[in-house]
């Protein structure tokens, strides 16, 4: 069973009333939100200087950003000697290029973005690096209010409404080697329905999406928060899946940039990682920090939306717009005590074999050692080390899908080759 299933509880109250307790409870100890030991300025002893005094940073508005905002907002960047500049990007075609031509040093982006420019996969290729995670779990995926006007809110409904091939069925993802394009691809295909060639996948960034479907150019969209719940609050469309109900603790953001950049400034990019990971784990820290940082980031400048639309999923209270309420006890995380930063090795494996199966890769790579290039574990470990951040023991994880199958990370061609509905053309 499902865990939204096994959460779930029934109820048609409005969404307003609730969001507006939520706040006024979750803001009422915001007085305490600050974190003992922000007047700390020594770095730490294993950082070093940073070679550069001031760091770019590219960000989506998105609620995943909020490690990057708060790092700079609340100063984590001055302890480590680093001045964090958030620069708000148009898409992730646009962090792609500007983090290839140096329009910025670093990013918050999507996991399998860095993978595929570091293979040429749809664009320029590059040597990149993965740091360390920025979140896990918190997007979804929406289909518009008309489709459920014609009965079809599961993925059962949709795959025999695609069977009957009545019309071409129009989905959106963000980017295509996107977290979203594989958790779209990864549901459809749970029902039998290959998003290659069983209907229409189109590329929106993530702020375009809700004005998109309200204009029936697609029918359903893969994003991260806010744009789901913008979409119910608009009453367009409706969260037919979470992310985290397709991957329980999947990765999702990360901290990113070239190779060329870590090899070039080494203790720059450790000084980021520590103010981003001590971030990390103040916003964790307690609902007043998620507050705080909900009030932060919902500002133009960040995300530019209405606080009450990003605070109730951040605090896990999500309605699903068709009369469903629940406590979603994996709801977006920041840090879950080093775990959520850590970046292993397995997950950046799986995005590969996700990339096989869909085509966008025509043969195997070395899918543990694309992976070891990619993500630095080594530089990771040193940071965390400082911070005293746990690590765990294996840079392997395992995980049980939607589907029931498990990826260990063992056998990454096999899995990737073990998939009913594929495209792998070879």
């Amino acid at each position: 069973m499902r865990r939204q299933e096994q959460a779930t509880s029934q109820s048609n109250a409005p969404a307003q009333p609730v969001r507006r307790a939520i706040i006024k409870s979750a803001a009422a100890t915001a007085a305490a939100s600050l974190l003992p030991g922000l007047q700390t300025q020594a770095r730490a002893a294993g950082i070093g200087k940073p070679e550069l005094a001031e760091v770019k940073i590219g960000f989506i508005p998105l609620t995943d950003c909020a490690p990057i905002v708060m790092a700079s907002v609340l100063g984590f960047d001055k302890k480590y000697g680093v001045k964090i500049i958030p620069s708000k990007q148009a898409s992730w075609a646009a962090v792609r290029d500007n983090l290839v031509t140096g329009g910025i040093h670093l990013a918050h982006v999507l996991y399998g973005l860095p993978y595929g420019v570091q293979l040429g996969v749809g664009g320029p290729k590059k040597d990149m690096a993965i740091l360390m995670g920025l979140n896990r779990n918190g997007q979804a995926i929406t289909l518009s209010d008309a489709l459920a006007k014609d009965g079809i809110t599961t993925g059962p409904a949709l795959a025999k409404a695609i069977a009957e091939k009545k019309r071409t069925y129009t989905f959106a993802q963000t980017f295509p080697t996107s977290t979203h394009a594989m958790w779209l691809y990864y549901w459809l295909a749970t029902y039998g329905i290959n998003p290659m060639k069983d209907d229409k996948v189109i590329t929106v960034p993530p702020p375009q999406m809700v004005a998109n479907m309200r204009v029936g150019s697609m029918d359903g969209f893969c994003v991260g928060e806010p744009w789901n719940a913008v979409a119910i609050n608009q009453k367009i469309g409706f969260t037919a899946v979470t992310s985290q109900d397709i991957w329980t603790d999947h990765p999702e953001k990360v901290l990113g940039t070239t190779a060329e950049f870590v090899q070039k400034y080494p203790n720059t990019a450790k000084a980021v990682m520590a103010a981003v990971l001590e971030a990390s784990r103040w916003i964790d820290a307690s609902n007043a920090n998620r507050t705080k940082m909900a009030e932060t980031i919902a500002a133009p400048g960040y995300v530019n939306t209405q606080v009450e639309t990003i605070l109730p999923r951040i605090l896990g209270e999500y309605t699903n717009g068709l009369g469903k309420s629940w406590h979603d006890k994996h709801p977006m995380t920041f840090y879950e005590d080093g775990q959520v930063p850590f970046p292993w090795i397995s997950d950046g494996m799986w995005f590969l074999t996700q990339f096989r199966r869909w085509g966008l890769l025509k043969t195997d790579p070395d899918y543990l050692a694309v992976a070891k290039a990619i993500n630095r574990v080594d530089l990771y470990k040193e940071v965390a080390a400082e911070l005293k951040v746990p690590v765990p023991a294996s840079d392997m994880r395992s995980s049980k899908l939607i589907d029931g199958v498990v990826w260990d990370g063992k056998d990454p061609k096999a899995y990737a080759h073990g998939f009913k509905v594929n495209d792998l053309a070879a």
